[in-house]
């Protein structure tokens, strides 16, 4: 399953920002996924557990949210919304774009509990 790699791979990520902050437990995990990713946050939620289990987010809430679309405009420069299967400018209706968002798994924010020193 292509989810619980990408589970596990955000996990070390997440594990790293919690050591560098001490932080001692994981509390809520924030992804942003576009629909053009390839991710299926549905699978990805499913796998989260699995990939959880044993870690420092064991018991973090994991939170996903869609990414918007967007692309700039190679003719007219501007850079708009576009739909996933309509990759054209907003502003001109050119298919002459290029893609500044839409394709990421982002780690957008981690609420840690960091103790008291």
């Amino acid at each position: 399953m292509h989810e619980l790699s990408l589970c596990q791979a955000l996990l070390d990520q997440v594990e790293r920002v919690a050591k560098d902050h001490r932080a001692t437990r994981v509390d809520r995990i924030l992804l942003k996924v576009g629909p053009l990713s390839g991710v299926e946050p549905s699978l990805l939620k499913h796998a989260y557990p699995l990939a959880a289990t044993g870690t420092i987010a064991e018991a973090a809430e994991l939170v996903i949210e869609p990414a918007e679309v967007r692309v700039h405009c190679l003719d007219c420069g501007a850079e708009t919304d576009a739909q996933p299967n309509r990759l054209l400018c907003g502003s001109c209706g050119s298919f002459k774009t290029r893609l500044v968002s839409g394709d990421e798994m982002l780690l957008a924010n981690l609420e840690l509990t960091i103790p008291d020193d």
